[in-house]
């Protein structure tokens, strides 16, 4: 059975995060969540109310995190989902999520990112030169680190499935497990 981690935080997404695991999961994927610390986290909800430039932010659920970042081996994993939401704004500093990021690229494990997420990809240095989506609001995070930013539902780069926000996860997931399933 593949093993899949997938990290998260308070402020996580809650269909950016709920839609992979349940999805993995279903495809009869090991999904190990993990955050900074061994702990229940809060997410959240984001919609853009009509007239509105931004999202508006609301409570969700709390998913407990498996595993503590630093108590990761990448080498154990088969590849990575990066949720999004505003986790990431602050995941990004984990030295730990970095070290696990950076191994999973260079050993060209599948790896899913949606909306926010690619915050994370972004401070790890491992997007550039690829084309990648994320939602409009993050497109500077990518050029910025080296990345082509493209408005597609979902683009595909190598070992790397990027999508814009939630409401392209059927296309995203769809793509991510055919990569998984090589």
């Amino acid at each position: 059975m593949k093993t899949i981690l997938m990290p998260i935080g308070d402020a996580a997404e809650v269909l950016d995060t709920y839609y992979p695991l349940f999805r993995l999961r279903e495809e009869g994927f090991q999904v190990f969540l993990a955050g900074p610390e061994k702990r229940p986290y809060h997410l959240v909800l984001h919609e853009r109310p009509a007239g509105w430039d931004i999202t508006q932010e609301r409570p969700g659920y709390t998913l407990t995190a498996d595993y503590a970042f630093r108590d990761i081996d990448p080498q154990s994993l088969d590849g990575m989902v990066v949720t999004g939401g505003r986790a990431p704004e602050y995941l990004r500093y984990d030295p730990d999520l970095m070290r696990i990021t950076k191994a999973i690229f260079a050993a060209n494990k599948p790896v899913a990112c949606v909306c926010h997420g690619i915050e994370i990809l972004a401070a790890a240095d491992v997007i550039r030169g690829r084309e990648v989506t994320t939602v409009a609001k993050c497109a500077f995070d990518c050029t910025f680190s080296g990345g082509i930013y493209v408005d597609r539902e979902v683009v595909v780069s190598g070992n790397l499935v990027t999508s814009r926000t939630w409401h392209d996860n059927p296309a995203w997931m769809r793509a991510y497990i055919k990569l998984l399933r090589g």
